[in-house]
Protein backbone atom coordinates (compact mmCIF):
# COMPACT_ATOMS: atom_id res chain seq x y z
CA UNK A 1 0.00 0.00 0.00
CA UNK A 2 2.75 2.84 0.88
CA UNK A 3 4.29 1.91 -2.51
CA UNK A 4 0.93 2.30 -4.30
CA UNK A 5 0.66 5.85 -2.37
CA UNK A 6 4.13 6.97 -3.09
CA UNK A 7 3.43 6.25 -6.71
CA UNK A 8 0.18 7.97 -6.37
CA UNK A 9 1.94 11.15 -4.84
CA UNK A 10 4.57 11.06 -7.37
CA UNK A 11 2.43 11.13 -10.59
CA UNK A 12 0.23 14.05 -9.14
CA UNK A 13 3.36 15.89 -8.48
CA UNK A 14 4.98 15.32 -11.89
CA UNK A 15 1.11 16.56 -13.34
CA UNK A 16 1.10 19.44 -11.34
CA UNK A 17 4.31 20.80 -12.55
CA UNK A 18 3.50 20.28 -16.42
CA UNK A 19 0.59 22.22 -15.75
CA UNK A 20 2.47 24.94 -14.05
CA UNK A 21 4.98 24.69 -17.06
CA UNK A 22 2.15 24.97 -19.68
CA UNK A 23 0.48 27.62 -17.56
CA UNK A 24 4.17 29.76 -17.94
CA UNK A 25 4.78 29.15 -21.60
CA UNK A 26 1.09 30.21 -21.71
CA UNK A 27 1.86 33.56 -19.93
CA UNK A 28 5.50 33.50 -21.75
CA UNK A 29 3.66 33.15 -25.33
CA UNK A 30 0.96 35.96 -24.14
CA UNK A 31 4.11 38.23 -22.51
CA UNK A 32 6.25 38.13 -26.29
CA UNK A 33 2.80 38.87 -27.77
CA UNK A 34 1.99 42.03 -25.93
CA UNK A 35 5.87 43.02 -26.84
CA UNK A 36 5.42 42.56 -29.88
CA UNK A 37 2.03 44.74 -30.25
CA UNK A 38 3.86 47.33 -28.33
CA UNK A 39 6.59 47.49 -30.69
CA UNK A 40 4.47 47.30 -33.33
CA UNK A 41 2.32 50.27 -32.13
CA UNK A 42 5.40 52.41 -30.98
CA UNK A 43 6.93 51.47 -34.73
CA UNK A 44 3.02 52.88 -36.16
CA UNK A 45 3.23 55.91 -33.94
CA UNK A 46 6.84 57.26 -34.39
CA UNK A 47 6.03 56.70 -38.42
CA UNK A 48 2.64 58.81 -37.86
CA UNK A 49 4.47 61.64 -36.38
CA UNK A 50 7.16 61.53 -38.67
CA UNK A 51 4.86 61.81 -41.45
CA UNK A 52 3.15 64.40 -39.63
CA UNK A 53 6.27 66.35 -39.31
CA UNK A 54 7.41 66.26 -43.07
CA UNK A 55 4.07 67.43 -44.31
CA UNK A 56 3.08 70.27 -41.55
CA UNK A 57 -0.84 71.49 -42.10
CA UNK A 58 -0.76 75.05 -44.18
CA UNK A 59 3.16 75.03 -44.78
CA UNK A 60 4.81 76.94 -48.17
CA UNK A 61 1.66 76.45 -50.56
CA UNK A 62 -0.63 78.15 -47.77
CA UNK A 63 1.93 81.16 -47.92
CA UNK A 64 1.82 81.22 -51.60
CA UNK A 65 -1.73 81.26 -51.45
CA UNK A 66 -1.99 84.11 -48.57
CA UNK A 67 0.59 86.52 -50.18
CA UNK A 68 -1.29 86.07 -53.56
CA UNK A 69 -4.64 86.96 -52.09
CA UNK A 70 -2.95 89.86 -50.15
CA UNK A 71 -1.11 91.36 -52.62
CA UNK A 72 -4.17 91.38 -54.75
CA UNK A 73 -5.60 93.30 -52.17
CA UNK A 74 -3.34 96.38 -51.84
CA UNK A 75 -3.34 96.75 -55.65
CA UNK A 76 -7.19 97.45 -56.05
CA UNK A 77 -7.19 98.69 -52.60
CA UNK A 78 -4.41 100.95 -54.48
CA UNK A 79 -6.17 101.92 -57.44
CA UNK A 80 -9.50 102.75 -55.35
CA UNK A 81 -7.54 105.08 -53.03
CA UNK A 82 -6.08 106.79 -56.60
CA UNK A 83 -9.65 107.91 -57.34
CA UNK A 84 -11.03 108.44 -53.96
CA UNK A 85 -8.57 110.01 -52.04
CA UNK A 86 -7.83 114.17 -51.05
CA UNK A 87 -4.66 113.46 -49.42
CA UNK A 88 -1.12 114.19 -51.91
CA UNK A 89 1.36 111.28 -49.31
CA UNK A 90 -1.96 108.86 -49.09
CA UNK A 91 -2.09 109.09 -53.05
CA UNK A 92 1.59 108.05 -53.26
CA UNK A 93 1.21 105.42 -51.37
CA UNK A 94 -1.22 104.05 -52.89
CA UNK A 95 1.01 104.15 -56.37
CA UNK A 96 3.76 102.40 -54.82
CA UNK A 97 1.16 99.91 -53.98
CA UNK A 98 -0.11 99.08 -56.96
CA UNK A 99 3.46 99.37 -58.46
CA UNK A 100 5.47 97.11 -55.73
CA UNK A 101 2.22 94.43 -55.23
CA UNK A 102 1.77 93.84 -58.84
CA UNK A 103 5.29 92.91 -59.33
CA UNK A 104 5.32 90.98 -55.98
CA UNK A 105 2.54 89.05 -57.95
CA UNK A 106 4.13 88.31 -60.94
CA UNK A 107 7.04 86.47 -59.12
CA UNK A 108 4.54 84.92 -57.18
CA UNK A 109 2.80 83.99 -59.57
CA UNK A 110 6.26 82.56 -61.33
CA UNK A 111 6.75 80.80 -58.22
CA UNK A 112 3.65 79.23 -57.81
CA UNK A 113 3.81 77.63 -61.45
CA UNK A 114 6.88 76.20 -60.27
CA UNK A 115 5.33 74.23 -57.61
CA UNK A 116 2.25 73.48 -59.02
CA UNK A 117 0.33 75.68 -56.46
CA UNK A 118 -2.86 77.18 -58.10
CA UNK A 119 -3.32 80.68 -57.15
CA UNK A 120 -7.18 82.35 -56.46
CA UNK A 121 -7.91 84.40 -58.99
CA UNK A 122 -10.07 86.96 -56.29
CA UNK A 123 -9.84 88.11 -53.07
CA UNK A 124 -11.10 86.22 -50.09
CA UNK A 125 -14.59 87.08 -48.70
CA UNK A 126 -12.37 89.33 -45.48
CA UNK A 127 -10.86 91.35 -47.92
CA UNK A 128 -14.09 91.90 -50.32
CA UNK A 129 -16.30 92.65 -47.17
CA UNK A 130 -13.00 95.97 -46.50
CA UNK A 131 -13.18 96.93 -50.52
CA UNK A 132 -16.82 97.65 -50.51
CA UNK A 133 -17.34 99.24 -47.15
CA UNK A 134 -13.79 101.69 -48.82
CA UNK A 135 -16.15 102.31 -51.42
CA UNK A 136 -18.75 103.87 -49.88
CA UNK A 137 -16.48 106.90 -48.08
CA UNK A 138 -15.17 109.59 -49.23
CA UNK A 139 -12.51 112.58 -48.72
CA UNK A 140 -11.13 113.00 -45.48
CA UNK A 141 -13.18 109.61 -43.77
CA UNK A 142 -12.07 107.74 -46.37
CA UNK A 143 -8.29 108.33 -45.92
CA UNK A 144 -9.01 107.74 -42.91
CA UNK A 145 -10.14 103.97 -43.24
CA UNK A 146 -8.14 103.28 -46.03
CA UNK A 147 -4.71 104.19 -44.05
CA UNK A 148 -6.38 102.13 -41.20
CA UNK A 149 -6.77 99.41 -43.29
CA UNK A 150 -2.83 99.92 -44.62
CA UNK A 151 -1.06 99.83 -41.58
CA UNK A 152 -3.54 96.51 -40.17
CA UNK A 153 -2.97 94.50 -43.67
CA UNK A 154 0.72 95.43 -43.12
CA UNK A 155 1.16 94.26 -40.09
CA UNK A 156 -0.85 90.64 -40.65
CA UNK A 157 1.78 90.70 -43.74
CA UNK A 158 4.99 91.35 -42.09
CA UNK A 159 3.83 88.77 -39.68
CA UNK A 160 3.33 86.43 -42.75
CA UNK A 161 6.86 86.46 -44.64
CA UNK A 162 8.63 86.83 -41.19
CA UNK A 163 7.56 83.28 -40.50
CA UNK A 164 7.94 81.77 -43.80
CA UNK A 165 11.17 83.57 -44.30
CA UNK A 166 12.54 81.88 -40.85
CA UNK A 167 10.69 78.64 -40.87
CA UNK A 168 9.56 77.80 -44.57
CA UNK A 169 10.45 74.13 -45.45
CA UNK A 170 10.66 75.39 -49.58
CA UNK A 171 14.07 77.05 -50.94
CA UNK A 172 12.65 79.43 -53.51
CA UNK A 173 9.12 79.99 -51.38
CA UNK A 174 11.73 80.87 -47.80
CA UNK A 175 13.80 82.87 -50.28
CA UNK A 176 11.01 84.55 -51.93
CA UNK A 177 9.72 85.71 -48.74
CA UNK A 178 12.88 86.94 -47.25
CA UNK A 179 13.51 89.28 -50.13
CA UNK A 180 10.16 90.59 -50.16
CA UNK A 181 10.24 91.38 -46.26
CA UNK A 182 12.41 94.39 -46.29
CA UNK A 183 10.04 95.98 -48.70
CA UNK A 184 7.13 95.32 -47.27
CA UNK A 185 8.58 96.24 -43.42
CA UNK A 186 9.34 99.74 -45.47
CA UNK A 187 5.55 100.33 -46.45
CA UNK A 188 4.44 99.44 -43.03
CA UNK A 189 6.78 102.32 -41.62
CA UNK A 190 5.89 104.57 -44.53
CA UNK A 191 2.12 104.50 -43.25
CA UNK A 192 2.21 104.20 -39.94
CA UNK A 193 3.95 107.67 -40.54
CA UNK A 194 1.32 109.10 -42.92
CA UNK A 195 -1.41 107.82 -40.07
CA UNK A 196 0.70 110.06 -37.04
CA UNK A 197 0.11 112.89 -39.14
CA UNK A 198 -3.56 112.33 -39.47
CA UNK A 199 -3.90 112.40 -35.64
Amino acid sequence: MKKIFLILSLTILAFAGCSGDQTNDRNSVGSNSNSRTTNINNSTVSNNTTSAAKTPEGGDNDFIMKAAQGGMAEVELGKLAQTKSQNAEVKKFAQMMIEDHSNANTELKALATKKSVTLPTEVNAEQKATADKLKTLSGAEFDKAYVETMVSDHKKTVDLFEKESTGGADADAKAFAAKTLPKIKAHLEMIQGIQAKMK
